[in-house]
């Protein structure tokens, strides 16, 4: 599954108008190098929002969320094709005034509705 979030803690983390990410199993992601150099920072007052990068280059890397069983995966860090496209844009109420969703995909005023 992928999803383009318009929340400001993702604009901020990316610079840009959205996050483009993937999410799937944690045992779903391997890091086949540099897993030593992955760091992550979890804003005090999130419940959830952590963000992990690379302490080599400062490029955002795979977040595993071992409690939720998940991985989020930003999809700019990618070389490859994943296969998968966003489906749905969520915290679509937060995204930033200068940036319009131009396309179709369902828009969500603040996190996705239960699956």
């Amino acid at each position: 599954m992928a999803r383009y979030c318009h929340c400001s803690r993702c604009r901020q983390a990316r610079g840009a108008a959205h996050a483009a990410n993937m999410l799937t199993r944690v045992e779903g992601v391997r890091f086949t190098r540099g897993a030593d150099l992955v760091a992550s920072y979890k804003v005090p007052e999130a419940k959830f929002y952590t963000q992990a990068f690379c302490r080599g280059c400062g490029s955002p890397v795979a977040r595993l969320d071992h409690g939720r069983h998940i991985a989020i995966i930003p999809m700019g860090s990618l070389d490859d094709d994943p296969g998968v496209r966003p489906s749905e844009h969520i915290w679509a109420e937060s995204k930033a005034p200068w940036f319009e969703i131009a396309d179709t995909l369902p828009q969500h005023p603040g996190p996705p509705p239960p699956a």
